[in-house]
């Protein structure tokens, strides 16, 4: 085999993009071979430019015409059709989240760990994104020291009731299993996880339904805490304009603020630690380097990662983003609006038993009515480098 046939199952906003760099070939040995959409007007633009069109997932995963797909379909169906994919014998790349909740995620990766020959990938692309990359080398070479504080304010989110009212499963407990938390700043908490690592306890305070008609929560403020002490903040609404977009690490060697597409590092000229043992003043503090590290953008980072999963596929190497490190945002996202769900300090690893049973009781019980209306166009892509 030297070319991958690709499916796309799901044609919303990002099933779209996948489908559009696909069909200009910005993804190497590999090819648009099929699309799946149960919506049939969905498909019609692709008529005569994608060989296969389905209505029915399960139709696709037997035709024998793909030898890989992506899921890019409401949350609830990534674990459903991601293990009938990996059943069919298909490799799979899952978009955010891997699933709606930690135990629907548990049993995606049980089935894919029993096929150790099909890749399993998820779509986390803020992770080629040189301004993480380059954070994440910071914490690596210890150029931040001790990390004692993390905070990002993540407020860069308005959403309309119009963009609510889109579709039936948007910001519904059955249809998407949570709002902002699981949908807009999914991909920020994985970038969260990857850099700092997951804290061992959270404890937040989530808003349902304060500012827009749905019926999850679109306010959250979170605290975190780590093993080695460091402590955090994640705050995050759809309601907020204007929003802000500012990540700020305070480590023992300094501060670096993520902020305005400009990364600025505050550098003490001595550790703090060390300051803080030798000084003989009581009111010092150590000299400062004002530093810009510069950085620049990915280029279509989607395109980035499906690269590597079709390179994973054909020569056998780790896609960029494993499938099972997709858990960790949905852990994440989970005990955030467990801890206010229950209103306690949750431990992690989340128990994701009892958080599936929270959730379905929220289904059991809502009582939410949804108006569908279909929404103007819009530039979704604006929010990729959040």
């Amino acid at each position: 085999m030297n070319e991958i046939r690709l499916g796309i199952i799901g044609v919303g906003n990002i099933g779209k993009h996948h489908a559009n760099y696909l069909l200009e070939g910005k993804v190497r040995r590999a090819r648009l071979a099929a699309l799946c959409s149960v919506v049939p007007q969905e498909l019609a633009p692709y008529r005569g430019r994608v060989p296969h069109l389905f209505e029915d997932s399960d139709v696709m995963l037997k035709s024998g015409e793909v030898d890989a797909v992506v899921i890019a379909t409401p949350h609830y169906q990534h674990v459903t059709i991601g293990i009938a994919a990996l059943e069919a014998g298909l490799h799979i790349m899952v978009e955010k989240p891997v699933a709606a909740h930690k135990a629907d995620a548990e049993r995606l990766i049980q089935v894919a760990k029993a096929r150790p020959k099909q890749v399993f990938a998820a779509m986390f692309q803020l992770r080629v994104e040189p301004r993480y990359l380059k954070l994440r080398q910071l914490l690596a070479s210890g150029e931040l020291g001790e990390v004692m504080r993390v905070t990002w304010i993540n407020t860069d989110w308005f959403r309309t009731d119009a963009y609510y009212a889109s579709s039936g499963w948007r910001a519904t407990w059955k249809g998407e299993g949570g709002g902002v938390l699981i949908n807009q700043c999914l991909h920020n908490l994985d970038t969260l996880q990857w850099l700092m690592g997951m804290p061992q306890t959270v404890r937040a305070f989530c808003h349902l339904g304060r500012y827009r008609n749905i019926e999850v929560e679109d306010t959250v403020t979170a605290y975190l805490e780590w093993a080695n002490g460091a402590t955090g903040t994640f705050v995050s609404t759809t309601a907020e304009a204007p929003g802000t977009n500012r990540l700020e690490i305070a480590g023992t060697r300094g501060r670096l603020v993520l902020e305005n597409d400009r990364m600025l590092f505050d550098r003490n000229e001595v550790d703090s630690a060390e300051f803080n043992r030798t000084s003989t003043s009581g009111f010092a503090k150590p000299e400062t380097w004002k530093v810009e590290i510069p950085f620049g953008n990915a280029t279509l980072p989607h395109a980035q990662l499906i690269q590597a999963f079709v390179d994973g596929i054909l020569d056998g190497k780790a896609p960029l983003v494993a499938g099972e490190e997709g858990m960790q945002s949905i852990e994440l996202a989970n005990a955030i609006l467990f801890s206010s769900l229950v209103d306690q300090t949750i431990r992690l690893p989340l128990d994701g038993a009892a958080y599936e049973t929270k959730l379905n009781e929220l289904i059991a019980n809502s009582r939410f009515q949804k108006q569908v209306k279909k929404a103007g166009g819009d530039d979704f892509e604006k929010s990729f480098r959040r």
